[in-house]
């Protein structure tokens, strides 16, 4: 038990047991009941009961049945240590969810040594979960299951493109979003991780995401990945540790918006 990766069905337990936590609260929290916390170069991030409340019922069902796991979560930080490690937001989107837009999500991510191998996104409110099995990338809704498959053979041209937070643009000068922006069909902003599951359900070509966190990311990372798409830093490495997070259907349009991004074309 100490070490062992846990399968899709763990997770789904983990997702329903944040449900409860979060849907209750979802539209109908008070002014009185939102927290800011700091975070470089954003004026409000915010944090609610619904965050601290769904993380702590994720760590309590992982600590009773994988007591050696790990788990790092954005409200509760880090415990444990080992090979396998538990990465969690559990509203990942906050801002939306305050909003009453069903843009954010519950993220569920699992690391061994280091990489990401399964994850989970969950959005309740509209009764969908999609989520990568270590080997395929599926999505669910009250239709029933299907398998994500991200876009391919997209020219740039063509592409939709996606960031959360234009404001975010100002912290890094040097990337040419500008540009991309311009090479591409439309842009649309806001999305937080409801766009990169977009982007593994074929819907999204790019996402370019600024000032991530491991919980902001780990999870959603092998969703893309199973799915056939491709994500990585600004530098063409793994995206586990955050940053600026560059994601694309296909192969071919990764090197053309990471090409772009950095100025080198």
């Amino acid at each position: 038990m100490s070490q062992t990766l846990p399968d899709i069905t763990f997770f789904h337990e983990l997702a329903a047991l944040a449900s409860q936590e979060t849907l209750p609260r979802f539209r109908s929290l008070q002014a009185n009941q939102i927290e800011t916390k700091p975070k470089e170069g954003f004026r409000f991030d915010p944090v609610t009961e619904a965050d601290r409340e769904a993380e702590r019922v994720i760590r309590e069902h992982i600590a009773r049945h994988y007591p050696e796991h790990a788990i790092m979560g954005e409200e509760f930080g880090l415990s444990g240590e080992g090979p396998v490690r538990w990465v969690l937001d559990p509203v990942d989107g906050t801002r939306p969810f305050l909003c009453g837009l069903p843009v954010w999500g519950t993220l569920i991510g699992l690391l061994h040594h280091e990489r990401a191998v399964m994850g989970m996104m969950s959005q309740p409110f509209t009764g969908e979960c999609f989520w990568a099995d270590g080997s395929q990338a599926w999505r669910s809704d009250r239709q029933g299951e299907t398998r994500l498959s991200s876009r391919k053979g997209v020219s740039l041209e063509q592409a939709i493109l996606h960031t959360t937070a234009p404001e975010a643009l100002s912290m890094h000068p040097t990337v040419r979003f500008a540009e991309l922006t311009e090479s591409t069909l439309m842009t649309r902003y806001g999305g937080e991780c409801y766009a990169l599951a977009m982007l593994a359900a074929g819907q999204i070509d790019i996402c370019v995401e600024f000032a991530l966190q491991p919980y902001d990311i780990v999870a959603l990372i092998p969703i893309i990945e199973q799915a056939g798409g491709i994500i990585t830093g600004l530098d063409g490495q793994r995206a586990e540790a955050g940053g600026t997070v560059v994601a694309t259907g296909s192969p071919a349009l990764h090197q053309q918006v990471l090409t772009i991004l950095n100025g080198t074309r």
